[in-house]
């Protein structure tokens, strides 16, 4: 019989490694289940922001990420439905420093399992092909463990000192506990593939227009991530058929028919959303939210790997904290203390989404947004940073900036 965890995390990816790597490393006892075998492939932009190197260097998961061939991105570019271009930079933010000036993408395949990798190094225990089904909740009503099956046998209990949800977008152990609320704005799916023989340089893309929007990254060895954001109410087309839906998209668009001309894609079309969720608080005794089962907006800034590696470091101190309590009042108070943590981290990010998320809805903001950004590029070198992560939030949303944003003249003085 295996042993009992002290922390038992539902979800093998970004979040769930990085929490049970911190947590395993300060000599807590972890177990992650996964329904999946890795490498597993996850629909993703497979994007990650310059400050993400820092906890891929604090994981020791740096250097063999870059071996494997990972992409670096300089910047973003970001094509408006006017023709106007926003082009930032990473390296061009002066006065603010990431841990690195560039960007990484590289295949989920990768990645995951790298970060799984170092999680059981530190000395986390992982089982794959685990599939958790319920959460388990003692006689005062505190969660204290989970159900699991492995399609072999029937419902096993599974016990814990704390369960951490880490299980992404339709989080079981957020839905179960009834912590998960969807937005009604923005209502996207995505739909994401690879190719290859795209030319775009060392840069992300974003094509944006009055259907929808079309991110290219280079994630490297040869590919390309894909992904066609469209709204909801589109959902029956895509389900006619999905890879014809996202080749017809590109092809009815004059530039992406020109960068996809020479291109060829390697891997099936998968669908995923809708996306606009949130937990309304990302806690009860005896468990805590990560990573997308806390939060997941849009994916146009693309950085929600970012999010779930940080969340995991943050959320894993009060984790600690937690589980050293010797009551239940001290027990939450450390998962109040998270959650207060949690929200002073990425609530200045999430109004920046929100700000993008009603540009790109409404073709005239976008329009005058890219005509004043490609015409003052210290501008849209800040946005840039702030969607890196290491520009704070609140330089792009104070009032000079918002005022220069919709006001300033579009050409240079």
């Amino acid at each position: 019989m295996t042993r009992d965890p002290q922390v038992l995390i539902v979800g093998g990816g970004p979040s769930g490694s990085s929490a049970a790597y911190f947590l395993a490393k300060s000599g807590i006892d972890v177990l992650i289940l996964d329904r999946a075998h890795f490498p597993r492939d996850k629909t993703c932009s497979e994007y990650m922001s310059p400050q993400a190197s820092r906890i891929l260097e604090a994981m020791n998961a740096l250097g063999a990420v870059e071996s494997a061939g990972a992409a670096q991105l300089s910047g973003m570019r970001v094509h408006a439905p006017n023709g106007s271009t926003i082009h930032g930079e990473f390296k061009g933010t002066h006065g603010y420093h990431g841990f690195r000036d560039r960007g990484l993408a590289v295949r989920r395949t990768i990645l995951d399992s790298i970060l799984l990798d170092r999680a059981r190094e530190a000395g986390a225990r992982v089982e794959e092909g685990t599939r958790v089904t319920d959460v388990l909740k003692d006689e005062n009503g505190r969660v204290s463990g989970v159900v699991t099956s492995n399609g072999k046998s029937g419902p096993v209990e599974r016990k814990a000192d704390l369960v951490i949800g880490a299980d992404g977008l339709r989080s079981v152990v957020g839905r179960r506990l009834g912590l998960i609320r969807a937005s009604r704005w923005p209502r996207r799916i995505a739909l994401v593939t690879h190719y290859s023989g795209i030319d775009i340089g060392n840069f992300g893309e974003m094509h944006v227009d009055r259907g929808g929007y079309c991110g290219v990254a280079d994630v490297g060895n040869g590919l390309f991530n894909v992904a066609v954001v469209v709204p909801v109410s589109r959902s029956a087309e895509v389900a006619v058929d999905k890879t014809d839906f996202l080749e017809s998209w590109i092809a009815e668009r004059p530039k992406l028919a020109e960068m996809f001309g020479g291109a060829t894609r390697e891997t099936p079309v998968r669908a995923t959303g809708p996306f606009a969720s949130s937990a309304k608080r990302a806690w009860v005794p005896g468990a805590a939210l990560v990573g997308d089962a806390a939060d997941f907006f849009d994916p146009f800034t693309g950085e929600g790997i970012y999010t779930a590696l940080r969340g995991g470091e943050l959320l894993s101190d009060f984790a600690a904290e937690a589980l050293l309590s010797s009551n239940r009042k001290t027990e939450i108070d450390a998962l109040k203390a998270y959650e207060k943590a949690r929200r002073k981290e990425f609530s200045g990010k999430w109004k920046v989404e929100k700000m993008v998320g009603a540009a790109i809805a409404f073709p005239a903001l976008i329009n005058r947004a890219a005509r004043v950004l490609s015409h003052r590029r210290d501008m849209a070198d800040l946005l840039v940073g702030v969607v890196g992560d290491f520009v704070p939030a609140r330089e792009v949303l104070r009032p000079g900036y918002l005022l220069s944003l919709m006001l300033a003249p579009t050409a240079k003085a």
